[in-house]
């Protein structure tokens, strides 16, 4: 995931250093293959759920995303409307938070030029999306194990 560059030394030689590796931010949009996905469906956009915290940690080697699709003619309970212009990707889509997943770090791919990440009140709503998909959709009482 790091990138390579060329660093130009006194005497006109170039030396080779690894840069800063750029860890995903969580609500950003990051870029994807899901081996469950048919391979002609190429990368996929996913949003970046799980912590910043968590997303950096060094021994860290996975996050947590919610997909993202352009059927947004067939919009299931647990999927959340975003639309181009909230987004920065060229058509609206929907994320499907019944999907949740962890994807290795290795396997993303950054955030294309003009993508906006979401907010974190739209997260939250995603976090209340996956809980109804699991189920969970009435508040757990006190002492509920």
């Amino acid at each position: 995931m790091g990138k390579i560059r060329r660093v130009a030394t006194r005497k006109g030689s170039a030396l080779t250093m690894p840069t800063a590796q750029r860890f995903p931010q969580r609500g950003e949009i990051w870029w994807t293959n899901f081996h469950t996905d048919p391979p002609e469906k190429g990368r996929r956009p996913v949003i970046i759920v799980s912590p910043n915290a968590r997303n950096q940690h060094e021994r860290a080697t996975s996050v947590l995303v919610i997909p993202l699709s352009t059927s947004v003619h067939k919009l299931g309970p647990a999927h959340l409307l975003l639309h181009a212009g909230e987004t920065g990707l060229r058509m609206d889509c929907s994320a499907q938070a019944d999907n949740i997943a962890v994807v290795l770090r290795a396997h993303l791919r950054e955030p294309e030029p003009g993508q906006r990440p979401l907010t974190n009140t739209k997260i939250c709503k995603l976090a209340s999306l996956v809980k109804l998909a699991m189920g969970c959709s009435e508040p757990m009482e006190t002492g509920e194990k």
